[in-house]
């Protein structure tokens, strides 16, 4: 099974957490920074941890004012970009909770979340394999 690295802003922390429920479910392995990073912890390190092992980055975006351009988000989704335009073997993953993804992923399909969550699960985990 694939390892699952959820990236999402505080904003959209209960949807991420069922998203990373129902990834699970399927038997993948996810990294959420809820599950992992815990209190004396290196923020940085735990999150370079998790991008390290990852080949999925599932990117949350959804309506807020800052949409994914919030810092930690940015830092996530453009690492991973990074490292699958290197040909390291990580795929990005959009997945819309509402509003637009950044106009440098708009050509990428996103699994659509808002109209019909199972249907929009199922296409991602179609994609994890």
């Amino acid at each position: 099974m694939a390892n699952v690295f959820v990236s999402h802003r505080k904003q959209d922390s209960s949807l991420a957490e069922r998203l990373a429920r129902d990834i699970r479910a399927a038997g993948h392995t996810v990294w959420l920074d809820e599950d992992v990073i815990g209190v004396g912890d290196s923020v940085v390190g735990e999150i370079n941890d998790g991008l390290t092992g990852t080949t999925y980055l599932v990117l949350c975006y959804s309506d807020a004012p800052d949409g994914v351009l919030s810092p930690w988000t940015s830092r996530e989704w453009m690492t991973a970009l990074h490292r699958q335009l290197e040909g390291h073997g990580v795929r990005l993953l959009p997945v819309r909770f509402g509003g637009s993804p950044p106009s440098i992923l708009v050509d990428l399909k996103y699994a659509d979340l808002t109209k019909d969550w199972d249907a929009g699960v199922a296409q991602l985990l179609k994609a994890i394999g």
